[in-house]
């Protein structure tokens, strides 16, 4: 990697952001490799400031306009500059860097990365809800600023690896780790609490992503966004339970061929991948040893207790809009769910729900050709899933609609 490399980190004190910045500070241990353009979060100032601090960007915006003067207050004197509000992400996401770290969750994410795009700012996407929401919008916008967009989900930069060019591609697999609940039965999995579904058992991430990955939905979405990403219809993507979590994605050639890229279960990996390509960074993840694993395990999702790989198909073949309502109804029940106002179970069933009831609507053609038809849609489809959550209040954990 020639010259220093600038970087701004939106969502930099997520588990994401955090793993960057350790990638960034091993980078620079010996001579300055990157240089921290700007780094934005939601509501933490205190981390944010320490970030801030340590890092040195030019910039830190929070999102929470009522956290700017804690903010400006830790980094009095600093020399760093201090921000809140929408604005003020737009106006940080614009500013020239090399490549712009996407990793806000969910679909607030959107407005801030379609504003780094479209200032010509090359993209490493951790934020899967910007392709799933507004994939095209997405992807015009890149195209026209002449950018690449980098995949920082380990499967989808697993997959980047191993397409090569895509000539005589044949299908893709995704794989899937199964999440805490891989063996437990349906009983259990109503009575789960949010702490046991936030239990992942391999990957260290935030409160949502642990938790749609106890239900598979994070999988759900990461299909919809190798379908995008990729041009490849959704018919020709599978989905593997490999607990082991060693091989991230796989690429089937039509002479039968399979390209498979492995590593250790660490963010910091595909992280260092889309901030250094087309050049590897060295990172301090642990070496694989294939002989120490012993064996990898493989088995086929069971839809009947994680219907969500199903509903993302379903969403998928609705056209533009449905992607968006399967993303918005799933933060909406996740967000009761973690609040105790549903099961654990409630939460994929209400997203079925919602599709059921938006397929049948006004808005089911919708092309989500702008951002304000995408956010109107995310609107809706989290009021369907909360309509659908309050009518419904006593259904024991979601366990009367899976034995139906």
């Amino acid at each position: 990697m020639t010259g220093i490399r600038r970087v701004s980190i939106f969502g930099s004190t997520g588990s994401v952001g955090k793993s960057a910045i350790e990638v960034i500070r091993h980078a620079n241990r010996d001579e300055p490799r990157f240089e921290v353009v700007a780094i934005a979060s939601g509501q933490n100032a205190e981390a944010l400031a320490e970030q801030a601090l340590d890092i040195r960007p030019q910039i830190a915006v929070i999102a929470d306009e009522a956290k700017l003067p804690e903010l400006r207050s830790r980094l009095e004197g600093s020399g760093i500059a201090a921000a809140a509000g929408e604005a003020a992400m737009v106006e940080a996401a614009t500013r020239p860097c090399d490549r712009f770290l996407a990793a806000i969750v969910g679909a607030a994410g959107l407005k801030s990365t379609m504003a780094a795009v479209k200032a010509g700012n090359h993209l490493a996407l951790a934020n899967k809800e910007s392709i799933v929401c507004a994939g095209s919008i997405l992807i015009d916008a890149a195209a026209k600023a002449g950018i690449s967009i980098l995949p920082v989900d380990s499967e989808h930069s697993a997959i980047f690896q191993c397409i090569g060019d895509g000539r005589s591609l044949d299908k893709l697999t995704l794989t899937a780790s199964g999440g805490p609940f891989r063996t437990t039965s349906l009983e259990e999995m109503a009575r789960a609490t949010p702490a046991q579904a936030a239990a992942h058992p391999k990957w260290s991430m935030g409160l949502k992503i642990s938790i749609d990955s106890a239900t598979l939905m994070n999988k759900a979405l990461e299909l919809i966004e190798a379908a995008i990403l990729f041009k490849v219809g959704a018919e020709r993507i599978d989905v593997l339970v490999h607990p082991q979590s060693i091989i991230h994605g796989m690429a089937h050639f039509t002479d039968g061929s399979v390209i498979a890229q492995l590593g250790s279960p660490d963010m910091r990996t595909p992280i260092s991948l889309a901030l250094g390509w087309p050049e590897r960074i060295e990172t301090t993840v642990d070496r694989l040893d294939l002989a120490q694993i012993g064996q990898l395990d493989f088995a086929p999702v069971d839809a009947r207790r994680f219907r969500s790989i199903d509903l993302a198909r379903r969403a998928f073949a609705l056209g533009p809009a449905g992607p968006v309502i399967l993303n918005s109804a799933n933060e909406s029940a996740v967000s009761a769910f973690v609040g105790g106002e549903c099961g654990f179970l409630d939460i994929t069933w209400a997203v079925e729900a919602a599709l059921d009831r938006f397929s049948s609507s006004e808005f089911a053609s919708t092309k989500c050709t702008t951002l304000d038809e995408v956010a109107f849609l995310d609107d809706y489809g989290r009021r369907l899933a909360g309509d659908v959550l309050k009518q419904a209040p006593s259904r024991a954990g979601g366990l009367s609609a899976w034995k139906a």
